[in-house]
C-alpha cells in the first residue's frame, strides 16, 4: 500500500529522477534515492515543510542536482518505475532508511552535512538523517 499519494505521472516523475540522480550506481543506488525523495515528501519538517507530493519533492528548488543542471531529460523505463513504485509502496533501504539529504562529494563523506549526521556511503553519495524532535516523523513506521 502506497505511502504517498501517487498517480502514474507521479511515478513516471519519480522513475526519472531515480535515473538521473543515481543510474550509474545500480538499483539499489536509485532505490536510495527514493528513499529520500519518499522521506521528503513524508516528514513536515525542515526544508521539508511545504513538499506533500512527489512533484513538490522533486521540483523544490535546489533540491536535486539533476533536475537543477538539467541532466533530468530522459524518459523513464520499466525498470525505473518498478523501483519507484516499491518506495512509494514504503520499502526502504538502509543507509537512506531515515536520510532526509544525499550528496556526491568528491572526496570522502563530511560527517556532518547542515548539521546532520552521516549514516553511511553508498557507492559514491553519503548519506545524512536528522538529529532531534523536530523530524522524528521519518523515523515513524508505516
Amino acid at each position: 500500500m502506497a505511502v504517498v499519494k501517487a498517480t502514474e505521472k507521479d511515478i513516471d516523475l519519480l522513475a526519472r529522477l531515480l535515473r538521473a540522480e543515481a543510474e550509474g550506481e545500480g538499483k539499489l543506488g536509485m532505490l536510495l534515492v527514493g528513499n529520500v525523495g519518499i522521506n521528503r515528501v513524508r516528514v513536515n519538517c525542515s526544508d521539508f515543510t511545504q513538499v506533500r507530493t512527489i512533484p513538490e519533492m522533486v521540483y523544490q528548488p535546489h533540491a536535486f542536482e539533476a533536475v537543477t543542471h538539467g541532466y533530468f531529460y530522459q524518459r523513464p523505463r520499466e525498470s525505473e518505475r518498478r523501483l519507484a513504485r516499491k518506495v512509494i509502496n514504503g520499502k526502504r533501504y538502509w543507509p537512506a532508511k531515515y536520510s532526509l539529504w544525499y550528496f556526491r562529494p568528491p572526496g570522502d563523506c563530511p560527517t556532518t552535512w547542515y548539521g546532520q549526521p552521516l549514516v553511511d556511503r553508498y557507492k559514491l553519495h553519503c548519506f545524512y538523517e536528522p538529529t532531534g524532535e523536530e523530524c522524528e516523523g521519518v523515523y515513524s513506521t508505516f
